[in-house]
């Protein structure tokens, strides 16, 4: 399935998303928010952002498999953060890191949205990543 990745003149070009997908495929896969739990249900890395990262994405790639698809189908991530502010982004990213086995992907990352917020589902939550992929 084609996916192309835009950065356009007059946007600032970003490392870790690109500012316009274009897709073109015949099947639409919406994951929800993954959580950062195991598969019993188990909150990982009370307290740790970067942890907590990992596992939720380690999950989204779990949740895209089950649908025949990976990282490189992903079109779009939707991040929220609780408590958002200026060592977030570097936890994130160690996150991001952490889980590159499962990133994999040649051509560039995502369009993806960060957003700071509140509060999430259950006490302890620091994150939750949603996914959009695309399949021929």
């Amino acid at each position: 399935m084609p996916i192309q990745l835009i950065n356009p003149a007059g946007l600032p070009v970003p490392q870790a998303y690109s500012q316009v997908v274009v897709a073109t495929g015949s099947r639409h896969v919406v994951v929800a928010g993954q959580v950062p739990v195991d598969d019993g249900g188990s909150l990982v890395g009370p307290g740790d952002l970067a942890a907590q990262t990992e596992q939720a994405l380690r999950n989204v790639a779990t949740a895209l498999a089950a649908a025949g698809a990976t990282f490189a189908d992903v079109v779009r991530l939707g991040i929220f953060v609780v408590g958002y502010d200026e060592t977030s982004l570097e936890q994130v990213g160690a996150g991001i890191g952490r889980a590159g086995d499962v990133l994999v992907r040649t051509d560039g990352p995502p369009a993806a949205t960060l957003v700071g917020v509140a509060a999430l589902a259950f006490p302890g939550q620091l994150i939750e990543i949603e996914a959009t992929a695309v399949l021929p």
